[in-house]
């Protein structure tokens, strides 16, 4: 039946094709006239996924706080007459959001919009409420398409942590076990960003752009907020955790002559990540499988005089970098068990350790001596 059917087709092509074209040409015509009508309903498809989940996500934050929903709402006309005038004169908003930097404090997502300090001078002034809620960005604040894969989930997550501060002094009331009831909300917006943030690392522009520095800010305050990492890392493990792994494989896969700077700013953001203690956890784990594979495939090339990836190990000081870290700043400021990190892969790292450091320490004594600083970290009293 099936080649019945293409004969069919095969035929109706033949008698349908216009004078002056061969059947080849008029068949190849036809296919990507199909192929843009496919890609036209996915385009509409992908902009009313774009919709729902914006009304989705106003919805949410209504249900958390309607006072907050409600004066944005109020507010929406002013704050797009504020950005009408913004495009005339984008410099300024651009220096704002510049000046934003990448502080792993709760406040860096809003001192790029200059609403911190005010916050912070007027704390228990109910006054404040308003003002601070008139230079809130809308959540339909439009980009380009590039861009909205990034802004889009920056803004409503943005808007999740102002109501946070404002709860917190007293100025609004909040309800935040709604976020457990809407899972789709919380993880459709947390894996936009994620994604939006893997696509601007896998090719970095220098100097980065300003929204990306507001989504990292964005993340961070997300998981080191304590009333609302636990709701994000519940619903988002997975992919918080496909994302370290996205990050790790970029490091790694790297090949650019001036790969260095870009791949500075994603240890950084690995590092970053390393602040929530089950991010920590998990992020070791990884690391140490990455070394400690990589370290035994280097010691058999070694061994059989064969060539190896020299840029994955140049990459790969990166990656000991940012375990050591880890491990240093897991060793100084607490005492979880290192059964916390996984007894298997810690075995599994420091068995046969010393021989692979003996071994390779003559030819790559700066990797030898990365892997014994890890070994002692991992060995130390407050560790065990």
């Amino acid at each position: 039946y099936l080649k019945i059917s293409k004969l069919a087709l095969a035929f109706a092509i033949i008698h349908s094709k216009p004078p002056g074209k061969t059947s080849k040409e008029h068949a190849e015509y036809l296919a990507k006239t199909v192929s843009e009508q496919n890609f036209g309903w996915k385009w509409k498809v992908e902009v009313l996924e774009a919709e729902v989940l914006r009304l989705h996500q106003e919805l949410l934050l209504n249900r958390i706080s309607p006072r907050f929903y409600l004066e944005n709402r109020k507010q929406d006309t002013s704050a797009e007459t504020l950005l009408g005038q913004e495009s005339v004169n984008p410099a300024s908003y651009s220096s704002q959001l510049e000046d934003s930097g990448c502080d792993v404090c709760n406040d860096s997502a809003f001192d790029s919009l200059g609403i911190a300090s005010d916050f912070h001078q007027s704390e228990h002034n109910i006054n404040t409420s308003k003002h601070w809620l008139e230079r809130v960005l809308p959540l339909n604040f439009c980009h380009t398409s590039k861009e909205q894969s990034l802004t889009a989930p920056v803004h409503f997550l943005q808007r999740l942590l102002e109501i946070r501060k404002l709860s917190e002094g007293g100025i609004l009331q909040a309800d935040f076990s709604e976020l457990e009831n809407d899972s789709f909300t919380i993880c459709n917006s947390v894996s936009q960003l994620l994604d939006g943030l893997t696509v601007f690392y896998n090719s970095p522009k220098f100097p980065s752009p300003s929204f990306l520095n507001e989504g990292v800010c964005v993340l961070i305050s997300l998981i080191t907020d304590t009333k609302l990492s636990n709701h994000v890392l519940k619903k988002c493990f997975k992919k918080m955790e496909e994302f370290k792994k996205n990050l790790i494989q970029i490091i790694l896969r790297n090949r650019s002559i001036n790969r260095f700077q870009a791949l500075n700013s994603v240890s950084q953001m690995l590092g970053l990540l390393g602040r929530n203690n089950i991010l920590r956890n998990s992020l070791i784990l990884l690391l140490l499988s990455e070394v400690r594979w990589f370290a035994e495939q280097l010691l058999q090339a070694h061994q059989a005089q064969s060539m190896y990836d020299i840029t994955q190990y140049e990459n790969m000081f990166l990656l000991c970098m940012i375990l050591e870290q880890l491990l240093q700043n897991e060793t100084e400021h607490s005492n979880i068990s290192s059964s916390d990190y996984g007894e298997e892969e810690k075995i599994k790292f420091l068995k046969n350790l010393d021989e692979i450091i003996l071994h390779l320490s003559d030819e790559f004594p700066l990797f030898s001596l990365y892997l014994w600083r890890v070994s002692v970290l991992l060995n130390s009293g407050q560790m065990q």
